[in-house]
């Protein structure tokens, strides 16, 4: 069996972390969290999930309020925030924030960016369009933890963040730590800040 050169398995470390922490945000903003992924949370070592003492805190704090509160207290809340008949008190679609509507322009540019991917939503099972936070998370995921290089790979993950999630998702993030019903989900709103400012400046790097 042959060894991996240490610095060559960190650097897989870190890109499975990155891929599993946008891969766990794009699944708690989606739907309301299942008993089993929250039960995991709970007992997830409070160290920082990816490379960088900077998510370490805001790491803590989510599994912390994840322990503080129930099953169901996470759920009404998921449901309070994003749920409901009508307009939610949050909204989690990258067109709103661009340009304040739903269904724009930036819905259209994603869309075209996407094909250039390959990839396409699956309407079967996913109703939302492909603007909302956790189809934008998912992408993130694929192209960190894809198999075809030509497609996952740095250059492709620094387009697509700084077109598609660097551009708005601090805003979600604002508006839900301004929410006063958000207690959980403003703990996973300061860990997505803090994850999306490490990305930021790991991408800045490769400029």
């Amino acid at each position: 069996m042959t060894q991996t050169a240490p610095h060559l398995s960190s650097a897989l470390d870190e890109e499975t972390a990155r891929a599993e922490l946008y891969g766990l945000i794009a699944e708690l903003f989606y739907a309301s969290p299942a008993p089993a992924l929250l039960a995991q949370l709970r007992v997830a070592a409070t160290e920082a999930p990816a490379s960088g003492g900077f998510l370490e805190e805001p790491w803590r704090a989510l599994v912390g309020t994840a322990r503080d509160m129930d099953d169901a207290s996470i759920q009404r809340e998921h449901e309070a925030l994003f749920g409901g008949v009508g307009k939610p008190e949050v909204y989690v679609y990258a067109s709103h924030y661009l340009s304040g509507f739903l269904n724009e322009k930036p819905l259209a540019q994603l869309r075209t960016d996407l094909a250039a991917l390959g990839l396409t939503r699956d309407a079967a099972s996913m109703s939302e369009t492909e603007d909302h936070v956790s189809y934008l998370m998912e992408v993130m995921r694929f192209l960190v933890a894809g198999d075809d290089v030509a497609v996952s790979n740095l250059t492709q993950q620094a387009k697509f963040f700084a077109v598609h999630v660097q551009t708005w998702v601090l805003g979600l993030c604002d508006v839900l730590q301004a929410n006063p019903r958000a207690r959980f989900y403003a703990a996973l709103a300061e860990l997505t800040r803090a994850f999306v400012s490490v990305e930021t400046q790991g991408f800045d790097m490769l400029a």
